[in-house]
């Protein structure tokens, strides 16, 4: 099936759940956030989430330090979250 990841096209398994998207991707569950189709996904709802052709799917992984200084944002829904005050920075994997 075929999904929109960060924005780029990928083909996956067909009947894949999310939890297992992510073991595929290599990504620490822990410290990713994932949005699918527009809406935030909890983290436990992972392994109950199934995937379907045409998904879009936006992964961000924490990352810690800088200096202090208001970087660049990267994408738009990182200017968005900036606007609402997080103290955490996002990277897109």
């Amino acid at each position: 099936m075929q999904l929109q990841i960060n924005g780029e096209a990928r083909e996956v398994a067909d009947e894949l759940k999310l939890s297992e998207l992510v073991g595929e991707l290599s990504l620490a569950p822990e410290r990713v956030a994932i949005e699918l189709n527009q809406q935030v996904v909890r983290r436990n709802l992972w392994p109950a989430t199934m995937l379907a052709d045409g998904d879009r799917i936006e992964i961000v992984h924490f990352v810690g330090g800088g200096n202090g200084r208001k970087q660049k944002a990267e994408s738009r829904r990182q200017q968005e979250r900036d606007r609402q005050g997080f103290w955490f920075r996002f990277s897109q994997v």
